[in-house]
C-alpha cells in the first residue's frame, strides 16, 4: 500500500472536526440543499464529502395509513400522518447524534442493508455514510404500501418528488440519490429518481412522469390490517452513479415522500 494510500485510510478512520461538517436539518416545507466539504475519500475526481444542509422529509401518508416512530400496537390515536425533524432526532439519540450533526459520505449497496465505501469498508448508518431511521406503518385494512406522485389529500402538495433548482451539469445530482424502504420479510424496495442505466446489482425503480400508474414495481411493503411493520428507510448518495462526480458539487436537492394503499391489483383504497 502506498503511502498515500495509508494516509488517506488514517484520515478517512478519523473523525472529522465538528467544524467541518455540514449539517442535515429536517424541516417540514423546507427544501433539501446538498452541499459538499473537504474530505479525503469519495467518488468524485477530488476528495469531497456530501453533507446535507437541511432536508425535506415531510412524509404523508394517505387516509388509510398512519405512522409512527415506534410500535403503538393498534392504538391508532398515537400514529400520525407525518414525520417531523423531532420525531427523528429521538430515534438519533440512541446513535449519539442528530441531524444537525448528520453528514451523508457516497456509499454503494447491493442490498439497500449494507453499505460499503468505494474501497469495500463497510460504513455504519448517521456516521459519516448514510441517514436511516425506522417507522411503523399502520392501516385499518390489508393493502400494498405504494409511493405516489399525487397528493395525498386535496388541497396538499405532498406527492413524493424529488427535485433541484440547479441547473446545468450540477442538476444530475437528483440521478445520484437513492432512497431504500426495508421492510424486512414484507418487503425491500429502492426508489431512483430519474432512473438510468442500473450501476449495481441492487434493483431500483422510478415512478412515471405524468399520471401516477401504480404497478407491481412501485410496490414498497404490505400491511396486514391492524398490524404495524416497520420499514427501515435509508437516504444515501449512491457513489457507483456515473453521475455522482465533481459537477454535482454545491447542487440543491429537494426530497419529499408521498404514500398510498393499493388492493392486490394496485388499485388505490378509496
Amino acid at each position: 500500500m502506498s503511502f498515500f494510500s495509508r494516509a488517506v485510510d488514517k484520515m478517512v478512520n478519523e473523525k472529522v472536526p465538528q467544524k467541518k461538517r455540514k449539517r442535515v436539518i429536517v424541516l417540514v416545507s423546507i427544501l433539501t440543499l446538498l452541499s459538499m466539504v473537504t474530505s479525503t475519500y469519495a467518488w468524485f475526481k477530488v476528495n469531497t464529502f456530501s453533507g446535507v444542509d437541511s432536508l425535506d422529509l415531510h412524509i404523508s401518508v394517505s387516509a388509510q395509513l398512519k405512522v409512527a416512530m415506534e410500535d403503538y400496537g393498534t392504538d391508532l390515536d398515537r400514529y400520525t400522518k407525518v414525520i417531523t425533524n423531532e420525531m427523528i432526532n429521538s430515534y438519533l439519540a440512541r446513535d449519539n447524534t442528530n441531524l444537525e450533526e448528520i453528514v451523508l459520505d457516497p456509499v454503494t449497496s447491493n442490498d439497500c442493508r449494507i453499505f460499503r465505501s468505494q474501497r469495500g469498508a463497510e460504513r455504519q448508518p448517521n456516521k459519516r455514510s448514510y441517514l436511516e431511521f425506522e417507522c411503523f406503518f399502520i392501516a385499518t385494512e390489508d393493502m400494498w404500501v405504494h409511493l405516489t406522485t399525487e397528493s395525498t389529500d386535496d388541497g396538499m402538495d405532498d406527492g413524493t418528488r424529488v427535485s433541484t433548482d440547479s441547473t446545468g451539469p450540477k442538476a444530475d445530482v437528483v440521478n445520484c440519490t437513492r432512497v431504500g424502504f426495508d421492510a424486512g420479510d414484507n418487503g425491500v424496495a429502492t426508489y431512483e429518481p430519474n432512473k438510468g442505466a442500473q450501476v449495481t446489482s441492487l434493483s431500483t425503480f422510478d415512478l412515471p412522469s405524468g399520471t401516477m400508474q401504480y404497478t407491481n414495481s412501485t410496490r414498497l411493503f404490505h400491511l396486514n390490517a391492524m398490524e404495524p411493520t416497520k420499514a427501515t428507510i435509508r437516504l444515501w448518495i449512491e457513489g457507483e452513479d456515473p453521475q455522482c462526480d465533481d459537477d454535482v458539487q454545491d447542487a440543491q436537492l429537494s426530497v419529499q415522500l408521498g404514500f398510498i394503499g393499493c388492493d392486490e391489483n394496485n388499485v388505490p383504497i378509496s
